[in-house]
């Protein structure tokens, strides 16, 4: 058991603090998995000290979400005092911004919990990694954990595993069977699926509009075989724009950003490329686009995204480059 792997770390080392690390701009589903997942060693251990941070702290949906779950977030997190990390929905350090070299620089074991394509450096570093990619989300997997242990969770701790899981797989469109079966267990608890699913409607603001429109209006649009797709730049929001860019009928779309000589770049494609095609954004494109941006990236087969140093044309004509010879690879012209 997964679980049971934690909890001997934790008893053989005789942890007392343990820090929960989420990555920067933490969205529900890594916020809810580390309030969730605090719940559940609490319960199978008191004694422990536990802290969650987010680096650059929560989302702005996450931060709206937690004033109905009491999960506390801390500014500054003791990274160097811990005795054991734990990284969630996080599969690369470099998500954690400046922590990523305290982490590096740490003594303690790292656990490493999440539902993405893993990273070859962060294999590297955690002494334990509780990953399946198979998995919608990772409060999916911290719902697994609590099974193992047959541990009764809490209807608080259920409506947060409830909103990680309809946040990662937005509204269930992209759910499992196995998805939707948690999700009936999760009601059963007492999650109220439609009080629930209502906090997540978070009004869109006024930047985030402005970027998207910005993004629409600067897209470069290039036709690789039948697959149409959208490089585009806007300074923020690129997750935001790639989604609308999709949204507007672009197979695949790629919006980079650029602050000094930083880069951050997200990609977005629709179910059916990933299915026909047979590529995984996270591991095929973001990969070795954050290797070339002396960086990292990772992600989903259909949502990922890379960050490191560069320059905005070379960076989307790199994602362009290695679309299209992914794509030929796998048709075979």
């Amino acid at each position: 058991m997964q679980i049971q792997k934690v909890i001997s770390l934790i008893d053989g080392l005789k942890v007392k603090l343990i820090v929960l690390l989420c990555h920067h701009n933490a969205d529900p589903d890594a916020v809810c998995a580390a309030f969730a997942f605090s719940k559940l060693l609490q319960r199978l251990r008191p004694e422990l000290n536990i802290e969650i941070a987010a680096a650059q702290g929560p989302s702005r949906l996450s931060r709206f979400l937690l004033k109905s779950i009491p999960a506390k977030l801390i500014v500054h997190p003791r990274i160097e005092e811990a005795d054991l990390l734990v990284l969630l929905d996080t599969n690369t350090i470099q998500q954690l911004d400046e922590w990523g070299e305290r982490v590096k620089a740490s003594n303690a074991p790292l656990v490493v919990i999440d539902h993405h394509a893993s990273h070859p450096d962060t294999e590297h570093l955690a002494t334990l990694c509780v990953a399946d990619e198979e998995a919608s989300s990772t409060c999916e997997i911290i719902y697994r954990l609590y099974k193992e242990k047959e541990v009764e969770m809490g209807a608080v701790e259920a409506k947060a595993l409830f909103l990680g899981i309809a946040f990662d797989t937005r509204h269930f469109i992209l759910a499992s069977s196995n998805t939707l079966k948690t999700v009936a267990e999760l009601i059963d608890v007492g999650v109220n699926a439609e009080e629930a699913l209502s906090l997540l409607s978070l009004p869109m603001d006024y930047p985030e509009r402005i970027a998207r429109i910005k993004a629409s209006r600067r897209v470069r649009l290039m036709k690789i075989q039948k697959w149409l797709i959208a490089l585009s730049h806007v300074s923020a929001y690129q997750a935001s724009a790639a989604r609308a860019l999709t949204g507007l009928g672009a197979h695949i779309a790629i919006v980079a950003g650029q602050r000094e000589e930083k880069i951050q770049v997200s990609l977005r494609a629709c179910r059916d490329f990933n299915s026909e095609t047979g590529i995984h954004l996270g591991r095929d494109i973001a990969k070795p686009l954050g290797d070339y941006l002396k960086g990292m990236g990772g992600g989903h087969s259909i949502s990922a995204g890379a960050n490191g140093v560069g320059d905005v044309e070379a960076t989307l004509k790199r994602c362009a480059r290695l679309l299209k010879e992914s794509i030929k690879s796998r048709s075979g012209k």
